[in-house]
Order: C-alpha cells, then sequence, then structure tokens
C-alpha cells in the first residue's frame, strides 16, 4: 500500500516587484502550514518523502509543517497539471508521499486520484492549504491510475485554526 498526501501551498502574499515563482507566504499562510505540520503529525501521516514545486510559497510551506523527509524540489510542478504530477509522482520511492503544488492543478490532480470523492464541501474548489490524503492498493508509484485513490481525509486549514481558537 502507498499514501499520498496532496497539499496545496498555504495563503500566498504579493509583495510590490516580486515575480510570482517567488512569492512568499503571508501571515496566515504561515500559521495555516504551521497547523497542517501539527495535524500531520497528530494523524500519524508523517511522509518519507517530499515531491514540492520549486516556487518560493511550496518551499515555504512544506518548511513550516515541520515534516523531515528526503525532498525534491520539482520546477516539472510549478503550476502542473494533472498528468505532470502524475508522471512526478510516479517516479517517486517513498511509502507515505507528500506532494505540494498549486491549483488549478492540484485540485484537478485530486478528483482525478479519487475513487470517491469526499463530502467535503471545499474539495471541489480546493482553498490554500488543502489537503487531501488518499490510500493506493499498489506497491509501486508507477502503478498508479487514476480513480483508485480512497481518499482517508481531507482537511483545509482554516478548521484547524478554528479547533486551536475553541
Amino acid at each position: 500500500m502507498k499514501r499520498l498526501i496532496l497539499m496545496r501551498h498555504a495563503k500566498s502574499d504579493w509583495p510590490s516587484g516580486t515575480v510570482d515563482h517567488q512569492r512568499p507566504l503571508n501571515k496566515r499562510g504561515r500559521r495555516s502550514a504551521e497547523a497542517l505540520g501539527d495535524w500531520l503529525r497528530a494523524e500519524k501521516l508523517l511522509p518519507d518523502q517530499a515531491l514540492c514545486s520549486s516556487a518560493a510559497r511550496t518551499r515555504e510551506t512544506l518548511a513550516l509543517l515541520g515534516v523531515e523527509a528526503p525532498t525534491r524540489y520539482e520546477d516539472r510542478l510549478y503550476h502542473a497539471g494533472p498528468v505532470a504530477m502524475m508522471k512526478c509522482l510516479g517516479e517517486a520511492t517513498g511509502d507515505t508521499v507528500i506532494m505540494v503544488g498549486h491549483n488549478p492543478g492540484i485540485a484537478a490532480f485530486a478528483h482525478d486520484i479519487a475513487a470517491t470523492r469526499p463530502q467535503h464541501p471545499r474539495f471541489a474548489d480546493y482553498p490554500t492549504g488543502a489537503t487531501t490524503v488518499a490510500e493506493f492498493d499498489i506497491s509501486d508509484w508507477s502503478e498508479i491510475a487514476e480513480g483508485t485513490g480512497q481518499i482517508r481525509a481531507f482537511v483545509i486549514p482554516r478548521e484547524l485554526l478554528a479547533e486551536r481558537e475553541a
């Protein structure tokens, strides 16, 4: 069995004069990424490999999760669509892989891999920080196919932050 943690980067900022690839997270995004890392640890969903877009906001999201795993920063995941994401994942070697990327591609990929979509109202639009956990009955990532992922969890940072404040 293989497990995929599919995460859209946390909320980013638009500083004047900054090119898209170099955009950092904003304050809310940093809090969200930390909350997502706490959630991953609490749920015992720690990855043993990370595939991350080379953009600053995805790299910062991954760093703030506070998880340690061998990481590949991939230019091909920067604004990638589902086909590129599937190809990149097919080359993975870990049993639990986290992939951090961008919309609209990451939302489309989450929809493509799911055998059954979660009932969560935000799965359709996949807001910043949205995270899907899917399990696949495969022994190697090269065997992954569309529509075969059993969704085990879907969470958005707004819910995690609300729980912290409650």
